[in-house]
């Protein structure tokens, strides 16, 4: 299921909803249907501290340091 944001013509809220493609969505303030589907945008942030350590290692590993910053790269 994919993460869509929406905003919402009654209320004018915004939220994000995984939604199934056979399902018709609703404003969970409100309960309207009348939706407009937004471009959802994406986290840059890593909020997983683990798998941004495995992309890490396999990236050093690789011999891309790129995302590393140049105290850890130990130039």
């Amino acid at each position: 299921m994919p993460l869509y944001a929406y905003v919402c013509e009654d209320c004018n809220s915004q939220f994000e909803l995984l939604v199934r493609s056979s399902d018709t969505p609703a404003c969970p303030a409100c309960k309207s249907e009348k939706l407009s589907q937004q471009v959802a945008r994406i986290c840059r942030e890593i909020k997983y501290p683990a798998i941004a350590r495995s992309w890490r290692r396999a990236a050093a590993a690789s011999g891309d340091l790129s995302n590393f910053s140049k105290a850890e790269r130990k130039v």
